[in-house]
């Protein structure tokens, strides 16, 4: 069987590329006050989403077999055999290596290291880590927290206060994020041995701990960026109401511990971030 180009973009994972490039731009935006330097801002964007994009690769290359024996995976291009291993390997590694060095000859060496580090922390930390221990979640949360730092520094040259709290927020909401994703197809995750916190520890728990405590982070950290100047009232208003709304979906799951309520929790985490972005560029304290 013949990949086809839709093959190899369907291994850069676009959905979740769109998302990095659009925390990236954020930390651009609230680091610069402004986007005052478009081209240099298009170049991070670019080297961070090519970076991104051959983790993505290099991931999906190391899980081929798994993936395989997991419903919601099995369809990949890997999996079905219409890529081939060598071929998405090579693929992964251009991908990785031309945004890094991307980033290090148009954007900075600090912005080109932290693209690095993603990558590696992503797929030689966090993938096979999922497979020994459940704290991968938060192992993988790391890197999923790093681009708007790298976008801050692309635009500042440094990593200050306001880059640490942009990837507190980042790090905070991808817990119960990915929570209520391991939940509803804790099934697949067991039959590819995946040491995912619901798989382990079937009451659910200690899953209920985790997002419950996540969630009230999250709101603690939220609200930072106004006190700290980077954004206005209306924001502060909007994120603590959509904050609040999260925790009471993390209520439910606690309560119900139900595949419909991590549903729930998961659809709150899809409007919670959205939201909490467009809050910070409609009002931004600057």
């Amino acid at each position: 069987m013949k990949a086809t180009w839709n093959d190899y973009w369907t291994l850069t994972k676009p959905r979740i590329a769109f998302l990095v490039l659009v925390t990236a731009a954020l930390g651009f935006f609230l680091g610069g006050k402004g986007i005052h330097a478009p081209w240099l801002f298009c170049c991070a964007l670019l080297g961070t989403g090519l970076a991104f994009c051959g983790s993505a690769v290099l991931n999906q290359y190391i899980e081929r077999d798994v993936d395989g024996l997991m419903q919601r995976t099995r369809n990949r291009p890997l999996p079905t055999g219409r890529v081939k291993p060598m071929a998405a390997l090579s693929f992964g590694f251009v991908l990785v290596l031309s945004g890094v060095f991307f980033l290090l000859f148009t954007v900075g060496l600090l912005t080109a290291f932290l693209a690095l580090l993603s990558a590696f922390l992503y797929v030689v930390v966090y993938t096979p880590m999922k497979r020994q221990n459940w704290l991968n979640t938060s192992l993988g949360a790391i890197p999923g927290a790093l681009p708007p730092v790298g976008g801050w520094t692309a635009a500042t040259g440094t990593i200050d206060p306001g880059a640490i709290v942009l990837f507190l927020i980042l790090f905070a909401w991808q817990h119960p994020h990915f929570y209520a994703i391991a939940w509803i197809f804790r099934d697949d995750y067991r039959c590819a041995g995946f040491k995912m916190l619901p798989v382990v520890e079937p009451d659910g728990d200690s899953t209920c701990w985790q997002v419950m405590g996540y969630l009230v982070l999250l709101l603690i950290f939220s609200v930072l960026p106004t006190f700290m100047g980077l954004t206005g009232s209306v924001y502060l208003v909007g994120v603590t109401v959509v904050g609040l709304l999260f925790l009471a979906a993390g209520v439910a799951l606690s309560i119900s511990r139900t595949v419909a309520s991590a549903r729930l929790l998961l659809k709150a985490s899809v409007l919670y971030l959205p939201i909490m972005l467009v809050l910070s560029v409609v009002d931004p304290g600057f």
